[in-house]
């Protein structure tokens, strides 16, 4: 947390911005001078100094993955690569159709989507969805489409066209709440601006902003939105890795044991309207999980 502190010094009163940073069991401590007053436009070089003391924190790591990882890639025979991808698609479905609250274990889910076995006494819409996800996922990987509007209704109706009908590609048209979260998604009638002022925020950014920077800011932004009855999540978790997957970064699964931290970072940038809140976390826990490619 960003704090402004004074310094008394030969009598006169100066004002500096202090952030503390964690780095293993070593707390370093980043100060910006602010001159004699607070100046007015104090939240945005708040901002500033956040972005740029975690872009020269993190950024260099998620870089270094990135490098590693196309290495490690060149070395792995194409057959090894795409049982690889095959296993991610399943873990990564499981956890995401979890997370919305799917039956299926994580067994289930394996059996079904490598072995073709339908699990006993299980919902079946549970069991469509993951199918539509996992095939949907490999599908887009391979897509020379890049987001838009249309593609992202396909994407959607392809998930819930067996199961869902009534709201598959469809923009609500009703008010929805999200469980117990404090946050309340925007009402029917922006949901089409903010659309639209979201891939006007893509278009513009995509190859201006790192790719990581991106794709968190693109999930938190459409996830948002809420744009549709249901499935905003998993989509915009698909949103996520289409990006990650673009830009040749290693994709990223947010593991249903590690919801509530994704909850809470989600939560408080959409209440607090600050998106470094959420960004700070995926960032972090992009990195945690790719850290061996860090070594």
């Amino acid at each position: 947390m960003v704090t402004i502190k004074k310094k008394r010094i030969k009598g006169q009163t100066y004002y500096y911005l202090e952030h503390s940073i964690r780095d293993g069991k070593k707390v370093q401590k980043k100060e910006i001078y602010l001159g004699r007053k607070i100046p007015s436009d104090i939240e945005e070089i708040k901002k500033a100094m956040l972005e740029d003391i975690y872009s020269k924190k993190w950024y260099s790591d998620v870089d270094k993955i990135r490098k590693n990882y196309s290495n490690n890639q060149r070395n792995v025979p194409k057959s090894i690569r795409e049982k690889e991808l095959e296993s991610f698609a399943t873990i990564f479905t499981y956890d995401t159709q979890r997370i919305e609250g799917s039956t299926l274990t994580r067994r289930e889910t394996a059996d079904l989507l490598e072995r073709g076995i339908t699990p006993k006494n299980k919902p079946m819409r549970d069991v469509h969805e993951a199918q539509a996800h996992k095939d949907l996922f490999l599908e887009i990987l391979k897509s020379k489409k890049d987001l838009s509007l249309h593609e992202i209704m396909e994407w959607h109706w392809k998930l819930f066209d067996k199961t869902k009908p009534d709201i598959a590609g469809k923009l609500r048209t009703y008010q929805v709440g999200i469980g117990s979260s404090k946050f309340m998604p925007p009402s029917p009638v922006e949901v089409y601006p903010m659309l639209t002022e979201f891939f006007r925020w893509y278009n513009k950014n995509k190859n201006k902003q790192h790719p990581v920077e991106i794709a968190a800011l693109a999930h938190l932004k459409f996830v948002t939105i809420h744009p549709f009855g249901d499935g905003n999540g998993r989509i915009s978790r698909l949103i996520m890795n289409f990006i990650l997957g673009r830009k040749k970064y290693p994709m990223f699964d947010i593991s249903y044991e590690g919801r509530n931290s994704y909850y809470n970072a989600l939560e408080r940038s959409q209440v607090k309207k600050e998106d470094r809140i959420f960004l700070q976390w995926f960032t972090r826990r992009y990195i945690k999980e790719h850290r061996r490619y860090l070594k």
